[in-house]
């Protein structure tokens, strides 16, 4: 029996890589041919942390517009939150407004609710940057989110402690970790 179970949420524009981002963490394999994901998917991870163990329920949202209106209906209930956006495509991160604010519909304040981590995606395409990090980083303090970090998962660099330090945050939110400070999860450029 798990000391806990967390629904957390992954969502932005499409073709920013979470579907690859979930695939790696589960399977530990990169798909170069994943397919547009419709509506949402749904997974199921088993974790250990600080001697917890914890289930997460990873929902994992279509990035395309034609969906954002499910979002507000399937984040009820959520504990955290990922905004993935693609560090090559300067408007994924434009948009991180439009998602907050979807999370927000139908009387859900979401955003200050939960934990939410600002992701920034294919980090094995270093050289075609088109988001600086250091501009990340400020907007995520700017936003009040609670971490910042770049990933591949290609590589499979960071993608671990994503998913580790997101769980940390909805356990610490949960009151199953005690610390004498808050938890933040902001990895330096």
């Amino acid at each position: 029996m798990p000391d806990a179970t967390f629904k957390v949420v992954i969502f932005g524009d499409g073709g920013v890589g979470k579907t690859a981002l979930v695939n790696k963490y589960l399977t530990g394999v990169f798909k170069s041919d994943t397919r547009l994901t419709v509506g949402l998917d749904f997974h199921v991870k088993r974790l250990k942390i600080e001697q917890k163990e914890v289930v997460l329920q990873i929902w994992d949202f279509a990035g395309e517009d034609r969906f954002r209106y499910l979002l507000p209906t399937y984040v009820r209930g959520a504990s955290g939150g990922i905004f993935m956006y693609d560090i090559t495509r300067y408007s994924s991160i434009k948009h991180v407004n439009d998602w907050l604010d979807a999370l927000k519909l139908h009387d859900n304040p979401l955003q200050s609710e939960i934990p939410i981590l600002l992701v920034g995606g294919k980090l094995d395409l270093e050289e075609k940057r088109a988001i600086d990090c250091k501009e990340a980083y400020n907007l995520a303090k700017t936003l009040s989110l609670r971490g910042f970090i770049e990933c591949s998962a290609k590589t499979g660099l960071n993608v671990e402690p994503i998913f580790t330090n997101v769980t940390k945050l909805m356990m610490e939110k949960a009151e199953l970790l005690i610390s004498n400070a808050p938890i933040e999860f902001f990895k330096k450029c």
